[in-house]
């Protein structure tokens, strides 16, 4: 008895571990997705296809020489971008720097910037749950 007891302590302390260690990534999602559900009732969770539509379509409402993520971050995700003024970005891709978007302040700074240059507007919450989670799989 005494055995099982403590053996459901260490559990119960390992999952609440688990819980509590998520990470600043898994905290801007949890964020991104309350949000999202404020924004729209209907919102089911996030999606890497329109994350990855996202990455890659142009749109006309930005500046007109960064009409798409791509045109500083490449095609794949996986490799290096470079900046209009030749400056080298590395890889977006979670598989290629694993310590990307762990800042939950540099990530907003980043989605602020990019997001008003590409889409000529600030992303939604649903968008930037949808990128990251594009990210997340490559």
């Amino acid at each position: 008895m005494h055995h099982t007891l403590i053996t459901l302590i260490s559990l119960a302390a390992a999952l609440l571990a688990g819980t509590a260690a998520a990470g600043p990534r898994d905290d801007l999602l949890a964020g991104y997705a309350a949000a999202a559900r404020t924004a729209s009732p209907a919102f089911a969770g996030f999606s890497a296809a329109r994350g990855k539509d996202l990455h890659t379509r142009a749109f006309a409402a930005g500046k007109a020489d960064t009409p798409a993520c791509t045109s500083c971050h490449g095609q794949d995700p996986r490799g290096p971008g470079r900046t209009l003024t030749g400056k080298s970005i590395e890889a977006m891709a979670l598989s290629v720097t694993p310590a990307r978007y762990g800042d939950p302040a540099k990530v907003e700074k980043w989605f602020k910037r990019n997001c008003n240059e590409v889409l000529g507007r600030a992303c939604s919450a649903q968008e930037k749950g949808d990128w990251l989670t594009y990210m997340a799989g490559q």
